[in-house]
């Protein structure tokens, strides 16, 4: 698909899968224009002829300046041949244009050849960021392209987890999800280390899309309000967008040491339309220096406001460990239901321990009930009661007792330190 050399063409799509109506709208995309053509069996398109910023996700092909190889022309068939009209004039070469048409793409030296062949090839919404910093002919310093590529992650994270349930703050909640998420989101080439690209799954990943676009739009608003008028009202009512603590992290660390960062959006051409709320070409939404001091105050203020959970947690204990041969301790929890959380940390008195230390010696999980702090990230559960041990079928005991002990040869390994 990509090979890290200029003088490498990318591997072309099949023509036979590719839509004629999807290729025609990704050189729009990507500022090709049309010169004509004869109606009903072709359109013709050539490369973007100016310099400067090219309309919606311009990026790469705008930072190039003027574009070469302006003699670049496309023959794209228009419509596709319906069953048992293959030879029909006017589609018996159908394919052959699409294929020349793919071929010419491949070779044209105009920089939005490449990424209209790679979102032919890689389906899905594109996200792309774009950061204003300092470079050496295209060249930027090492740690600036790994603060986009962590920034960007940290931002799919965010919109995964807002796209779930909305709130100030995460933490640990939702990681598994977030995390499946990201498997399955794609990257394109990356251009010098201040352009990325991803591909969302379409229509698995729209929700996570359009809570991202939508929470950077309120983000965008809220930062407006706070710089107007010094009030923090506009954050608030943003969570319910998606706006929260890791989202305004991920934005502090795109915007640091930049003149400017952008982050744009374009729809798949092969989904049917964008989704409900969104119109067909969304605005890029910007942020800059000067919105720093307001976001960092909103992340601030989403991790210190963010409540506390009431929780009944059905766990694992995978770690045991206290001060005293007697007397209550601490227990780690491997968390089967109750919490979006991966494991839990609780304390308990010398009652529910033997309880919970019972358990683990015979491999069944417990039930506990309690708060589940957001300091930390919601990794600790606090005024615990009701501890319980939760029975189950014996194959279930048994798959238990394995997972809990895969690299533990004894109980006292399990009781050792608490890391």
């Amino acid at each position: 698909m990509y090979r890290p050399t200029d003088t490498d063409e990318p591997a072309l799509p099949d023509p036979e899968r590719v839509d004629p109506a999807v290729l025609t709208a990704l050189l729009a995309r990507h500022g090709w224009e049309r010169r004509g053509g004869a109606p009903g069996r072709y359109s013709r398109w050539t490369p973007p002829g100016g310099a400067g910023r090219l309309p919606h996700l311009q990026g790469s092909a705008a930072d190039a300046g003027p574009t070469a190889g302006s003699g670049t022309s496309l023959l794209v068939p228009e419509g596709r041949p319906r069953r048992g009209r293959a030879t029909d004039a006017g589609y018996a070469d159908h394919t052959d244009l699409l294929g020349e048409a793919l071929t010419a793409l491949a070779r044209s030296a105009a920089p939005s050849a490449r990424e209209v062949l790679l979102a032919l090839t890689v389906p899905g919404d594109e996200i792309r960021w774009r950061r204003d910093v300092p470079r050496v002919g295209d060249a930027v310093p090492w740690t600036t392209a790994e603060q986009l590529r962590a920034g960007a992650r940290a931002m799919l994270l965010a919109a995964a987890r807002g796209a779930r349930q909305a709130a100030g703050y995460f933490g640990e909640r939702h990681g598994p999800h977030a995390a499946g998420f990201l498997e399955q989101v794609l990257v394109g080439p990356v251009t010098g280390g201040h352009l990325l690209t991803a591909y969302t799954p379409v229509p698995d990943g729209r929700p996570v899309t359009s809570t991202l676009l939508r929470a950077l739009q309120a983000a965008r608003d809220a930062v407006d309000f706070q710089r107007a008028t010094g009030g923090m009202e506009a954050f608030d009512a943003a969570v319910d967008l998606g706006v929260c603590h890791e989202l305004a992290e991920a934005l502090v660390r795109l915007v640091r040491g930049t003149e400017g960062m952008e982050v744009a959006f374009a729809w798949s051409p092969a989904a049917a339309g964008p989704p409900g709320g969104f119109g067909g070409r969304p605005e890029p939404v910007e942020f800059s220096p000067g919105d720093l001091p307001a976001l960092e105050a909103a992340s601030a203020r989403y991790l210190r406001r963010e409540p506390s959970i009431p929780v009944r947690v059905t766990g694992t204990v995978v770690r045991l460990r206290r001060p005293t041969p007697s007397g209550g301790g601490s227990v780690r929890l491997r968390v089967l239901a109750g919490a979006d959380v991966r494991q839990v940390r609780v304390r308990l008195d010398e009652a529910a321990y033997r309880i919970a230390a019972h358990a683990h010696l015979v491999g069944l999980p417990i039930r506990v009930s309690g708060q589940l702090e957001s300091r930390g990230g919601f990794r600790r559960l606090t005024e615990a009661v009701g501890v319980t041990p939760v029975q189950v079928d014996e194959a279930e005991r048994d798959r238990l007792l394995k997972s809990l002990h895969g690299g533990v040869d004894t109980f006292e390994d399990a009781c050792g330190g608490d890391s």
